[in-house]
């Protein structure tokens, strides 16, 4: 439904010398589109062709008059050289980093046996190989954590049981989220979505706050458990708000782009200002209602002690869920259809340019101000909008608040049912599948015709139910090879996962300096993008891995 935007003008043809007039355009290759040919002479559309065009294809429109008389044209489509394979470099890559799989294992297959094992002390370091093949693998023996607060902490041997998964899980997200700003080879399902929508880069920060909610539930009842006070946790709770605020705003700030930092452009929301703002509204709803025991409730309906208990959470939240659904829907805003939740610009038809966001866009604007928000929205180059929006605005806040609180649900179960591994894979499965059909529902099973479209710049309902119901499934998987089965360590998104907040920050500030990027000799070449996006990417995970090995552990 978008308005019809101007490509080129074909000059008439030259009947004397039987030449055609010709015109070169290039066009987007992401989305099938519509071609409209209309005659100068009295505006009449001659012919529409809808195609998806290939990338790096070289195509003809070739348009003939059948008859001058009637003004009857044909119009042809010419494949003159065939799309590119793009997706080649990505096989590739598959295939490179699953021969380095394949070296690894072997490797530590061949370590078990004991004359190898007998040659490498030899070769190596007889005390430092010894702790290398003794400890296990992801796993280590003490926790030293670079923090500001120097005393050891009584609860801190509890990292010797903590769930290996929940660190796999949001080293994978962290991962992803990684390769996926550093450009994603330039790949389409790479990128965020123009406005309605899944791609794979709308998954990973949503399921950094659901695994941040779930963390929320395991690391509030351990406190709690060696005798900490609730007013000592909330103001751990606070302190660890305001510096995530702080590095969002003064560090991690996209609108750096538009010069020295000042408060004339100074971005307000953004990814670790929402990360702050909804860990304290869940933890602090957490630390109100939890209980330092996680023993079984001797309620009426025991299979449901994980949710009954915690009623008053449960209202607070869907409360707030109405907020957000009278807010979006019901709000009035100039200029604007009521409910409009379009991406404005030339969609729609063009009926609603400045509508971008509907009521989140203009409650950010009213709120915080133009020059105070994300300057670069997705929707600006498919929908060609004019107007600032941000995804990570104020409205959108209610549903990452609810995410995360579906998140401190599969922490809870985690805690009730513990060492009951059916009982927690069960329970993971059900939410999982009641959150598909409620996903199902709202979207129709549809990308734009349901009551609420998937969309990750409104961070809106159906979003929050589809993102967290792959994250109980994915969670689910995670937990059953790592902590059940043990039949994989959780590397090598373990180590990144255990120092998230470092390599988060990290690998913003050092984004434009080598060996993280570097100057390609084809930047239209999907190989050489994904080159320098996967070795940024692996660079990041080797750093982890050795401050892992190292035991820095960065804390806030």
């Amino acid at each position: 439904q978008c308005l019809y935007q101007f490509l080129a003008f074909v000059p008439p043809s030259n009947e004397s010398l039987r030449k055609p007039g010709t015109a070169s355009v290039m066009v987007d290759t992401q989305h099938p589109l519509t071609l409209l040919l209309n005659s100068s002479v009295g505006d009449r559309d001659l012919c529409k062709i809808q195609y998806h065009f290939g990338e790096f294809g070289n195509y003809s429109l070739v348009v003939k008059t059948l008859s001058t008389s009637t003004q009857t044209v044909s119009c042809d489509l010419i494949i003159n050289e065939g799309p590119i394979n793009s997706y080649l470099p990505i096989l590739f890559a598959f295939l490179v980093y699953m021969g380095i799989l394949a070296i690894l294992i072997a490797g530590r297959l061949l370590m078990k046996i004991d004359p190898v094992r007998n040659w490498v002390y030899k070769k190596l370091n007889p005390r430092a190989t010894d702790r290398m093949i003794n400890s296990e693998l992801g796993s280590p023996n003490t926790t030293e954590s670079v923090n500001c607060d120097p005393t050891p902490h009584p609860w801190s041997t509890a990292s010797r049981r903590r769930l290996h998964s929940l660190d796999t899980f949001r080293g994978l997200s962290l991962v992803i989220m990684v390769f996926v700003n550093y450009g994603g080879g330039k790949y389409w399902f790479f990128k965020h979505e123009s406005w309605n929508g899944l791609t794979v880069a709308d998954l990973v920060f949503p399921w950094f706050v659901f695994i941040m909610g779930t963390s929320i539930a395991l690391a509030l009842g351990s406190m709690l458990r060696w005798g900490s006070s609730k007013w000592k946790v909330l103001r751990k709770i606070l302190w660890r708000t305001f510096v995530l605020i702080l590095l969002g705003i003064i560090v991690v700030n996209p609108n750096y782009c538009l010069g020295p930092l000042s408060w004339d452009n100074l971005r307000i929301p953004g990814v670790l200002q929402r990360l702050g703002f909804t860990y304290l509204v869940v933890a602090a709803l957490e630390l109100l209602f939890t209980r330092a025991d996680s023993g079984t409730w001797e309620g009426r309906f025991p299979a449901l002690q994980d949710i009954l208990p915690y009623w008053p959470q449960w209202i607070f939240i869907l409360v707030l869920e109405a907020i957000w659904l009278c807010l979006t829907f019901l709000l009035p805003v100039p200029d604007c259809p009521r409910g409009y939740i379009g991406p404005g610009g030339i969609g729609d038809f063009g009926k609603y340019p400045n509508c971008t966001g509907g009521a989140a866009g203009y409650i950010d604007r009213l709120l915080l101000g133009e020059k105070h928000m994300y300057q670069h929205p997705s929707s600006g180059v498919t929908y060609q909008t004019t107007i600032p929006y941000d995804p990570e605005g104020i409205l959108g806040t209610i549903n990452s608040i609810v995410m995360a609180f579906l998140g401190l649900q599969a922490g809870k179960i985690t805690l009730f049912y513990k060492d009951q591994h059916n009982q927690i894979m069960s329970r993971f499965i059900i939410w999982g599948i009641v959150m598909g059909i409620i996903s199902a529902i709202l979207t129709k099973c549809s990308k734009e015709e349901g009551f609420i479209p998937i969309n990750k710049n409104l961070w809106s309902l159906s979003y929050v139910t589809t993102t967290s119901c792959f994250a109980f499934v994915l969670l689910l998987l995670i937990y059953y090879l790592v902590d059940v089965k043990k039949w994989w360590s959780g590397a090598p998104f373990l180590y990144p996962g255990m120092n998230s907040i470092l390599v988060y920050i990290g690998h913003q500030v050092f984004a434009n300096y080598f060996p993280f990027k570097w100057k390609m000799q084809d930047s239209q070449s999907h190989a050489e993008h994904l080159t320098q996006n996967l070795t940024a990417t692996t660079l990041w995970v080797i750093i982890s891995y050795i401050l892992y090995r190292r035991r820095i552990f960065w804390k806030i």
